[in-house]
């Protein structure tokens, strides 16, 4: 919940690839198909909160949450409901800008959102709440990335957009597995890289969505098992059909 990037490859198409930097004794449910509000959702599940921080969901949407808004805050004692819990939220919902627009969000945590939704055409949204302030827009649909600002400095953010775009210019014809090599990488050092590692903090896991005309494909990778699976849906999610799999991108890891 920690690094995202968006790739939208032109005619609806997308690639969406979120890092989750946790602590490595938060437990984790892989992702799941799950029945919600009458709403087929698929989410890797965190087991602590019961929320996610990325999910798919039959009503043509995904979203994801970073932690954090522009800036890093201090944490109180406790809050009103958990951010993951948002997420699932939105995913339920009839009609997700409406839901946003009307959401109250005092008593939770700080936290910048990003969603996707191709029930009409691809359109990308952002939402930050700094605690006090509530941010919705609608975003260019063009390449970009996330770093959560409870982790990294507006410095660090900046380097990483650097890095972004120089994966950009290297990758003309844009990949999932190109994309992923990009969030694996931990040549900047343990504080910086995209796959980082520090003392209480780690990336955990990387989740992958590919649609691709009206085929969706969630490839999530648990870093702490080197273990990867890979969820494929036609037109809905409804239609996911679980399997295992070992991709390329994990042989170097």
């Amino acid at each position: 919940m920690c690094t995202v990037t968006y790739l939208p490859l032109g005619g609806g198409d997308f690639i969406f690839t979120s890092n989750r930097d946790e602590s490595p004794s938060r437990n984790t449910i892989g992702p799941k198909e799950y029945i919600e509000n009458d709403v087929k959702l698929v989410y890797p599940k965190d087991e602590l909160a019961g929320g996610t921080w990325i999910g798919l969901s039959e009503n043509q949407r995904l979203v994801c949450l970073l932690n954090g808004g522009y800036e890093i805050h201090e944490r109180e004692f406790s809050y009103r409901i958990s951010r993951g819990i948002i997420v699932k939220q939105i995913l339920v919902s009839d009609d997700a800008v409406n839901f946003i627009n009307e959401l109250e969000l005092d008593g939770v945590e700080p936290f910048t959102l990003v969603m996707i939704d191709w029930m009409r055409s691809l359109e990308a949204y952002e939402l930050v709440w700094t605690g006090k302030q509530k941010d919705f827009r609608k975003l260019d649909n063009k390449p970009s990335i996330w770093s959560s600002s409870t982790l990294y400095t507006q410095e660090m953010n900046n380097l990483r957009k650097d890095w972004f775009r120089d994966w950009l210019e290297q990758n003309e014809e844009m990949n999932q597995s190109s994309i992923l090599n990009f969030h694996l990488d931990a040549s900047h050092g343990d504080e910086i890289s995209l796959k980082m590692k520090r003392p209480y903090v780690e990336t955990v896991s990387i989740t992958s969505v590919k649609k691709k005309d009206k085929v969706l494909e969630m490839q999530y990778f648990d870093v702490l098992k080197n273990e990867t699976s890979l969820l494929s849906y036609q037109n809905k999610a409804k239609d996911s059909k679980p399997t295992n799999v070992i991709p390329i991108i994990a042989k170097n890891i």
